[in-house]
């Protein structure tokens, strides 16, 4: 599947760091919200230079104008850090108030920030959305930015635009402009279709890459986002593949009629790890994302080992084993050297995956009910973002704020993805046309 290129011009670059409030203080952080994140942020439907039809599926730069700016007070609504009020609630302006806003006229309605934006279409159909933040109080641009998009493109203008007014107010990195493959699941629960399906990041644009034929398991983005590796079942036998989302072919990466396990990329690109069961034992390697190359076993302790996530460095590996008894979290060198545990606060532990800052640790807590879990590297810190019957699986937003699980029924088996912030709030489900499992978030696009 090709996809569709987007080209982001900064208008006028302002340093990205958090805005200022009004004391001069920084206003928020990751671990220190409270300042910002009931922050009032108007979002008008954004004018068009001219209302001409268009190929995107609004018809026409005026319709689109209104589900721009609803898809941003979404993204920022739903991210669950401000108080976003959308088009739908807002009186509409003119093209020439994008760039020259009435800030009287929004004081009153208690907004602290204002979102303006426009649409324009050239004749070789491209369409040109500009975004503008502005601080009602001071009366001042914070800052602005323009992207060129094929219509069938314009939703990612949108997220764009969400990811440039988040990172200016709260000092985080984007993740809106976003995508997440996942395991598409049909069917009675003790024979489940299951086909490698990709969305965007707000659970919009659904596609299937595979048909269902045989079973799809475990995605994974490649760092640069051009790939996805993931584990078929073609023939009944377990097979690696990596799926080039431009051309839409796929390369064997590893075959075996051992049981195999969770594909996972390094860092880098140049390495995908797995685990593969053999007389008995199961182990993780490591072989080259090109194919072809000759698979090096990392782990030999008796036991199962399985499920490695490298740290972003690539220097360090986590991974789960059942080799002191129960399935537990260790962390070994990228080469297999030096493995150790690090979880030891009861239960069992699964499914680690290393945050994208490198400072803590998702994985899947098995004490009675699964829930999701976060603790540092070393094992400190533990802490539930999630609390009921079977939530796993963790995946992380691109910058390391927001994770992302499945969570099963407990009577129909039926799964859905869920989203839960880094502190544990701001809980919500993804809708998806089938049942959905598996999530894995790629990085944010180029």
């Amino acid at each position: 599947m090709k996809t569709p290129a987007i080209i982001a011009s900064a208008l006028l670059a302002f340093a990205s760091q958090p805005v200022l409030a009004q004391d001069g203080g920084l206003v928020g952080s990751v671990s220190d919200e409270s300042e910002w994140q009931d922050l009032g942020i108007a979002i008008p439907a954004f004018p068009a230079q001219a209302d001409v039809a268009t190929a995107a599926a609004p018809k026409t730069t005026g319709a689109l104008g209104v589900e721009l700016a609803r898809i941003i007070t979404a993204d920022l609504k739903n991210n669950g850090l401000f108080r976003p009020v959308g088009p739908d609630a807002l009186p509409r302006i003119a093209f020439a108030e994008a760039t020259n806003p009435q800030f009287g006229r929004w004081k009153p309605l208690g907004s602290e920030m204002l979102v303006h934006g426009f649409v324009r279409a050239a004749p070789d159909g491209q369409l040109t959305v500009g975004c503008y933040l502005y601080d009602v109080q001071l009366q001042s641009e914070l800052v602005r930015e323009g992207y060129v998009v094929s219509p069938s493109d314009w939703r990612r203008a949108a997220h764009k635009c969400a990811d440039l007014i988040y990172s200016r107010l709260s000092g985080e990195d984007p993740f809106f402009d976003s995508r997440i493959a996942y395991i598409a699941e049909t069917g009675p629960k003790g024979n489940r279709r299951k086909r490698l399906a990709i969305m965007d990041s707000d659970g919009a644009n659904h596609t299937f890459i595979t048909s269902g034929s045989s079973p799809a398991l475990t995605p994974r983005y490649s760092p640069d986002y051009s790939k996805i590796a993931y584990l078929s079942y073609n023939d009944g036998n377990p097979r690696i593949y990596v799926y080039d989302i431009s051309s839409r072919r796929q390369v064997l990466i590893t075959q075996s009629s051992n049981p195999t396990f969770a594909p996972r990329w390094s860092p880098d690109g140049k390495w995908i790890l797995y685990s593969m069961a053999s007389a008995g034992n199961t182990d993780i390697y490591r072989v080259s994302s090109a194919g072809g190359g000759t698979p090096v076993k990392l782990t030999s302790s008796p036991g199962i080992d399985i499920g490695g996530s490298y740290s972003p460095d690539g220097r360090r590996i986590v991974f789960e084993s059942d080799r002191s008894g129960s399935q537990q979290i260790y962390v070994m060198d990228a080469d297999g050297s030096n493995q150790k545990r690090v979880s030891f606060f009861g239960g069992r532990a699964a499914t680690p995956e290393w945050s994208p800052r490198g400072d803590q640790i998702a994985f899947t807590h098995i004490a009675g009910d699964l829930r999701v879990a976060v603790m540092s590297p070393g094992g400190g810190n533990m802490r539930h973002l999630t609390n009921a019957w079977q939530d796993e699986a963790p995946t992380w937003s691109p910058n390391g704020r927001i994770i992302q699980f499945f969570r099963t029924e407990r009577n129909t088996g039926k799964t859905s993805l869920w989203q839960v912030d880094l502190t544990g709030r701001h809980l919500r489900k993804l809708d998806t046309p089938e049942d959905a499992s598996d999530p894995s978030w790629g990085p944010v696009r180029p």
